[in-house]
């Protein structure tokens, strides 16, 4: 057996319970893209895009015949997202020059404008209707929290891309609700990562904070000048 074959089929028994491999695997990379995010590190997106392709097979339960029977489209669904929107945020993120952060982090965040928190929100509405929509045609489980999940996940991938500050809060609220609905369908895993993510996320959140008003208190090379200018 081949070490890609055994990831494919291992599962963990626990009591009368079998959870696999899989997931277990997939979510520790997608815990480690979230520790590399904190510290805006590049190797957070293709860490976490490896993490996205084990995922998508396990949240399609009854198409890959795996122990949960139940078909989460709008996770599965999110992974697909997940991995486009990653493969932007990698190539903004290499983009970036270090000095622009200020001390290393490949990205310098910000707070998000108003025109661009509208923009989120806007995102938000229309995207829970059409997930929940599309989601409830597929036969997922649990559509209306699914599609919050989907469309909440695509908000802070995106806006963890562009190096808002408000992405963390966003994730936060993924998790409230990915909470009790992964718990309810069987993906233990994956709904005590939500439960530590969310942690996580609350730490992260304070951590962009505290680089933010770091950096803006750091007076910038234009900034000097004017400081220095005799007029």
């Amino acid at each position: 057996m081949t070490w890609l074959t055994w990831l494919v089929d291992a599962k963990l028994h626990i009591g009368g319970s079998e959870i696999l491999w899989r997931e277990i695997v997939g979510n520790g990379f997608g815990l480690a893209s979230a520790l590399f995010g904190m510290r805006r590190r590049v190797a957070a997106w293709p860490v976490g895009m490896i993490g996205n392709i084990l995922l998508f097979t396990v949240f399609l339960g009854g198409v890959f015949h795996a122990p949960q029977d139940k078909d989460l489209w709008g996770q599965a669904g999110r992974q697909v997202f997940f991995f486009a929107v990653s493969a932007y945020g990698w190539w903004r993120w290499r983009q970036q020059s270090r000095a622009d952060a200020g001390d290393g982090g490949a990205v310098a965040p910000r707070w998000a404008t108003w025109r661009e928190r509208v923009g989120m929100l806007v995102g938000a509405a229309v995207g829970v209707a059409v997930f929940t929509y599309v989601l409830g045609l597929l036969g997922s489980w649990g559509p209306l929290a699914d599609a919050w999940i989907l469309t909440g996940s695509i908000l802070a991938t995106y806006g963890m891309a562009r190096g808002w500050v408000e992405f963390w809060l966003i994730w936060i609220a993924v998790d409230a609700v990915g909470v009790p609905l992964l718990l309810a369908a069987g993906y233990y895993p994956s709904a005590i990562l939500y439960l530590v993510y969310g942690g996580f996320c609350v730490l992260g959140f304070v951590t962009w904070v505290r680089v933010r008003a770091r950096i803006a208190a750091t007076p910038q090379p234009a900034d000097t000048v004017a400081a220095g200018d005799p007029a």
